[in-house]
Formats: structure tokens, sequence, C-alpha cells
């Protein structure tokens, strides 16, 4: 018998796209590399079209009713058990971010604990949001008056870009507080730092959200963007990463092309580096992607 020894290869990791609760490859069949700060080769990303983020769609008008149906109280079970399952792959998150940012492990290691908590407190908000965002109103006649926040429905979202946000922390502080308010969404991940976005889904599919309430695309947001703007069933879009992906113009245009449709738009700052997302996130986000109904009803019936 030969006392040859061979090294052994590792398993690759193949990323994928995550839709309605699954992972497809992108409908184009093509990935893209993505590169260290060093330009050497991490991983191959899939290139995610234009029909993969009309599938996204889909995928997310399909979910709307049942997720905004769900107790308040159920959402934030849900949204605390990603914090556990994220809790459980740590190491992971921290290598992949420590690349895609070009950052030391510590450092690293501190934003996906700082994503981790992120996801508790979006947890706790769930059943007190309604509190803020509604209640009695006094009225000169024998009525009640009452006014109660409603999720707007399918939200599309251009991801924080490396370099400006944090692949992984500024991905969460957008997703979750949508998603704590009854919202489905559509991501546009990091152009140039997907890795940490799409090892999210795979904690999403493992968490008890159901398939749909997001789904994460990534490849040129040049492509994808576009298309969440202008489609009629996407109700309102986040241009976070606007700006830092493809400048002033293009989140002008994106902002134009919500406009034809009627959308509710978070603007992006000017200056992607004023944002930072370690901190204390308030709860302006919670408010955005909220419809107020409100219903009058005669006193003593």
């Amino acid at each position: 018998m030969s006392d040859t020894t061979f090294a052994r290869l590792d398993v690759l990791k193949t990323y994928k796209l995550y839709v309605g609760g699954k992972f497809p490859r992108s409908e184009s069949g093509r990935v893209y590399e993505v590169t260290d700060a060093k330009g050497e080769w991490i991983a191959n990303a899939p290139l995610g079209t234009r029909k993969d983020a009309r599938d996204a769609v889909l995928a997310a008008r399909a979910a709307v009713k049942g997720w905004a149906g769900t107790t308040a109280y159920n959402r934030g079970q849900v949204l605390y058990r990603v914090a556990e399952m994220l809790q459980g792959r740590r190491e992971q998150f921290a290598a992949e971010v420590s690349l895609s940012e070009r950052i030391g492990p510590k450092k690293a290691a501190a934003l996906v604990d700082a994503a981790i908590d992120r996801w508790v407190w979006y947890a706790g908000w769930t059943d007190k949001v309604a509190q803020i965002a509604g209640g009695a109103n006094p009225v000169a006649g024998p009525y009640f008056n009452l006014s109660t926040p409603e999720p707007t429905g399918v939200v599309g979202i251009v991801a924080p870009q490396a370099g400006y946000g944090h692949s992984l922390l500024g991905l969460v502080s957008v997703i979750a507080p949508a998603i704590a308010t009854g919202n489905t969404v559509v991501v546009a991940a990091a152009a140039d730092a997907p890795l940490p976005a799409l090892s999210l889904g795979e904690v999403l599919a493992t968490s008890d959200v159901p398939g749909g309430v997001v789904n994460i695309i990534s490849g040129r947001t040049a492509d994808i963007a576009p298309t969440l703007a202008s489609h009629q069933d996407v109700n309102a879009l986040d241009l976070t990463g606007a700006i830092a992906a493809d400048g002033p113009g293009a989140a002008a245009a994106l902002e134009a092309a919500a406009a034809d449709t009627l959308k509710r738009v978070v603007r992006p700052e000017l200056d992607p580096f004023a944002r930072d997302w370690t901190d204390a996130p308030g709860t302006d986000r919670l408010l955005s992607f909220l419809e107020t109904k409100t219903v009058w009803h005669p006193m003593g019936i």
C-alpha cells in the first residue's frame, strides 16, 4: 500500500441569491469575482439581473399578506431567532466582514456583535411601535377616532456599500426595521462586498422567517436598482446605498423613477461617509415604511 499523502482540497462555497426562501443561481448563470484589498480572489458571487429582481418582487408580494398579518409579538420572536442563529455563525461572519471591509479580525467581530444586537433591538420594537405611531385622537363629537399603523408593503432597498458603511451591520440596519413593522423587502446587496449579505440569507432561511419576506440579490447596483425603482408592485424605496454605489446622478434618477409609481422614498445621504452604523439606531427607520389607518366609530355602539 502506498504511503503517498495528498493535501486536502477545501470545499469552496458556492454563493447564491436568496429569493422566496430558496437559493437560486442567477437567471443569467453568470458570476463575478469578489476580491480583497490586495485584489486577490475571495469568491464568486452571482451576477443578478433585472429578471432576478422581478422574480424577487413577485416573491416579496406573495409574502406580504402572511407577514403583515402575523402578530407583532410573533414577528419579534422571529427577529430574535435571527439573532440567535447569527450568534451561532459569528466566526464565519467575522471572517467574511473582515475580508469584505478590509478591516482587522477584532473590529470585524465587534461589527458582527453589533449586528446581532441590532436584530435584538428591533425585535423588541415590533409590539411597541404602534404605541408611538398610532393612538386615540381627540374629536369634537360622540365618536372614537383611532389611528393605527400598517405596513407599506414591498420595500426595495439599495444596501449600504462597503467602504462607506458596513457590509453586515449596515445591511441589518436597513432590513430589520422594515420587516419588523410587517413589510417585505428586496435588497440589492453591496456590489463590492456581497458575501455577508448572501450568507445572511442562509441565516434567515433557518430562522423561521417565511420565504419571500427577505430577498437578497447580488450584482451590479446599476442593473438591479432601476428595476426596483420603476416596478409598479414595489411600494417603497430605500436608497441608502445609492450614492455610494453609482453617484448622485444615479440616485436622483432612481428617485424620479420611484415618483412615477408613487413610491415612498428614503433618500440617500449626500455624504456617504456621514453615516456611522454603530450609532444607536433610533426609531426613524421603523416609522419610514408605515401607513396610518384612521377609523371613526360612534360611542356607545
